[in-house]
Order: structure tokens, then sequence, then C-alpha cells
């Protein structure tokens, strides 16, 4: 999961919002990065990692270039399968 936050104040508040309410079902993080900045907060859930950004630093990483491919991949490589 990819978010983005206006204030480096903002996303650790995002942050301690999440953790509090999941920790409400009994879900809590394997580990956690970045909260001391506040630019890019790493929560991982295992199964989720919760990206965090401060949106100026989403920009420059742009994440979702990254991943863009992926999906049209997956599908054709299904669809060779059957």
């Amino acid at each position: 999961m990819i978010c983005s936050a206006y204030s480096t104040r903002h996303t650790q508040g995002l942050v301690d919002y999440l953790i509090t309410e999941l920790e409400k079902f009994k879900i809590k993080p394997l580990g956690i990065e970045g909260l001391e900045l506040g630019q890019w907060i790493v929560l991982d859930y295992d199964t989720v990692i919760v990206h965090l950004f401060y949106e100026p630093v989403r920009k420059v990483y742009a994440l979702e270039e990254l991943w863009m491919d992926f999906p049209s991949k997956k599908r054709e490589k299904a669809s060779s399968e059957t």
C-alpha cells in the first residue's frame, strides 16, 4: 500500500493512527522504519507493506512506476498457461 501525506508530522500522525487502529484487532507491525524523520515511513505487516510518504518524497522515489507493468505481465503469464 502506498499513501501520501502533506507534511512529515502528517505522516507520523497517520502512522500512529493506523498502528493504534490495527492493534485493536491484535494486528501489530513486524517492523517500522522512518518514523523519526517522517518523510518515508514503512510498516511491515508481513503480507502487507505500508509505505507512507511525505508527498514531495513520494514523487522522487515513484514506487508506483516500479510496479506499473506487473499486472499486465501477470495476466499474460496466466493466459498463456491455459
